[in-house]
């Protein structure tokens, strides 16, 4: 998937918003400071400062050019893109490849480990005057609050708790969990946290974020493009990356059993390191694609009967809202991630265990009628959180996380060392960044 080939859809049943602005208050004499932030309109109007845009920066280890983006991608992209849509001047730091972006600038900060190294100097050579950082904590986190004295705020899509393990040796695992679970919480115990899920949520409070730094916003998903008839053969897709967590052996297995009462075929959508292994168990009835359009990917979604989705824990499992909104109900496992984007019984069935995953599946290949009734419920959820709402409240968890940067480092100052304000501090139509 290209960066290009996710555009930000504008639904037609969501009002435009006006972006949150924020407004001087009359001060009297006995105010402590010189200048006082305060949202207007209960947060629902953005910076406007000095008559320009607000400026933000994502900060994040890969965006949608790179063969392995994902979710994470999808998510910051479309918050970036809704962003900018509403004249905030959005830029995107990530490890390369990159791909231009013609409605916010993406700039390459080196390879796949590298970039934690040198991205606090592309910061402070190129964005030092971003109001706002917005660090992607997808795993190994970049820790800007040591390398920004200004507002951040850490988004987070997923807890990778486990996943380190599949992912790397003993040692390097350890160091992973350690960053992510000691580290990370303790540099951002002054930010804001943003994430998509309760069970992301609970993760981030097992790991000691205090649960007054978290906020969460939907994970939308955009309309699709005129329906597509379904196939009249059964019909099974998964997407996702070919990596262990994904669980795509454990499906292939399941299908071997489930083909023999359903018939039919098994696309899988996806690349990555596991594909060439997957691939060359040549099981009967299934096809691996690997990239593909959305144009295309759309197809395959529609003519789908049913989503399979075996992955064992997610951030949200955005694929399964794309399948709903496109008519496809979905089976999954009952895991975090999972069991947030599937209501069970209503828009699709969760399992317990592989048995019962293969009965879900089966029944619902045989059941025209439940299918039927578990796609309009898809559709009707689905449509529920549309990617304008997740930019919405994104807009005013980015306020809050202003506000509460500058009331936290006013707290701070006067604790320390009580004084008097001082005629002359800066006001509020100069630049964030410039009061850093």
């Amino acid at each position: 998937m290209s960066g290009g080939d996710h555009g930000v859809l504008r639904a037609p049943h969501v009002p435009p918003m006006d972006p949150i602005m924020w407004v001087e208050k009359q001060l009297t004499d006995k105010d402590d400071a010189a200048y006082q932030l305060t949202p207007a309109d209960d947060a629902l109007h953005a910076f406007k400062g000095a008559g320009r845009p607000r400026s933000i920066l994502f900060v994040s280890w890969r965006d949608l050019a790179n063969p392995m983006a994902g979710g994470s991608e999808l998510l910051v992209h479309q918050l970036a893109s809704g962003l900018a849509q509403r004249d905030y001047n959005v830029s995107l730091l990530c490890g390369g490849p990159v791909e231009p972006n013609s409605l916010y600038r993406v700039a390459d900060s080196g390879g796949q480990y590298s970039q934690y190294a040198r991205v606090p100097f592309h910061y402070l050579r190129s964005f030092r005057s971003a109001d706002l950082v917005v660090e992607v904590c997808n795993g190994m986190p970049f820790l800007a609050p040591l390398w920004r004295r200004g507002p951040t705020l850490c988004l987070v899509n997923h807890v990778h708790t486990e996943q380190w393990s599949s992912r790397f040796g003993p040692v390097l695992a350890a160091l992973g969990r350690m960053i992510e679970s000691d580290v990370m919480p303790r540099v951002h115990r002054k930010s804001l946290v943003v994430t998509v899920s309760e069970s992301s949520r609970s993760s981030l409070l097992g790991i000691g974020i205090s649960k007054d730094q978290i906020r969460m916003i939907p994970q939308g998903v955009a309309e699709p493009p005129p329906a597509v008839e379904k196939s009249r053969l059964p019909s099974f897709v998964a997407v996702g990356r070919m990596v262990g967590y994904k669980r795509i052996d454990l499906l292939l297995e399941m299908w071997e059993s489930v083909r023999e009462r359903t018939g039919g075929s098994l696309i899988i959508i996806g690349d990555g390191p596991e594909r060439v292994r997957l691939e060359s168990r040549n099981v009967d009835g299934v096809e691996f694609t690997g990239f593909v359009s959305e144009a295309e990917k759309h197809r395959l979604m529609s003519e789908a009967w049913l989503l399979v989705h075996p992955a064992s824990w997610e951030g949200w499992g955005l694929v399964i809202t794309e399948a709903a909104v496109r008519g496809t109900p979905a089976v999954g496992f009952d895991v975090p991630g999972v069991h947030d984007a599937i209501v069970d019984n209503e828009t699709g069935l969760l399992a317990s265990d592989p048995e019962s995953f293969k009965r879900h599946w089966i029944l619902l290949a045989q059941d025209a009628d439940l299918r039927e009734q578990f796609r309009k419920a898809g559709i009707k959820s689905a449509l529920s959180y549309p990617v304008e709402t997740s930019v919405t409240e994104f807009e005013r968890v980015a306020a809050e996380a202003v506000l509460h940067h500058y009331q936290q480092s006013r707290t701070d100052r006067y604790s320390s060392k009580p004084t008097t304000a001082v005629r002359g501090e800066p006001r509020l139509h100069q630049s964030v960044s410039d009061r850093e």
